[in-house]
């Protein structure tokens, strides 16, 4: 089995286009990103590798998750497409080419692409990916390059409101 978690990033201070890259994460947005990292460790999720976007608040709430988790926040792999371009092929060629070593995998993005992929993923997703939602997807295979749409289970959905 393999399992994907996606996490949209967390709350983040308000911005105009011209520097939405660096925009950082609230307080409220850092205090999220801890308190769902830490519900899913509890529950013994534990992503043994992190996938994302290279923008500023997606990057720090991957840090958080990290941290909450155990993972080296070095490394963190940047994936730009996450944040400029990714379709939703290019987005599961990109797990396609995941070592089938890693058994856990999360992604940190951005709407509307991260609930995209959610519905694109999951055989039923109805749900909604405000800030910081995270969701968790069993896939019934044992290799990444196997990973297609609508195959995944959804298996938890986390949501800050729910805290």
């Amino acid at each position: 089995m393999k399992r994907l978690i996606l996490v949209r990033h967390a709350k983040a201070e308000q911005g105009g286009y011209s520097n939405d890259f660096a925009r950082e994460l609230t307080d409220r947005g850092k205090n999220d990103a801890h308190t769902i990292s830490s519900d899913i460790k509890r529950r013994g999720i534990i992503p043994d590798y992190f996938i994302a976007s290279p923008a500023k608040r997606a990057l720090t709430t991957a840090r958080i998750f990290a941290e909450e988790t155990g993972f080296d926040k070095s490394k963190i792999v940047e994936q730009k497409g996450l944040y400029f371009d990714y379709t939703t092929n290019d987005f599961i060629e990109m797990l396609n080419e995941i070592d089938d070593k890693y058994e856990t995998v999360a992604v940190f993005g951005h709407n509307p692409f991260i609930y995209f992929m959610a519905e694109n993923l999951c055989q039923h997703f109805g749900g909604d990916m405000p800030t910081c939602s995270t969701i968790v997807i069993d896939f019934d295979i044992s290799s990444w390059k196997k990973v297609e749409a609508r195959q995944g289970k959804l298996i938890i959905h986390l949501c800050p409101s729910q805290y």
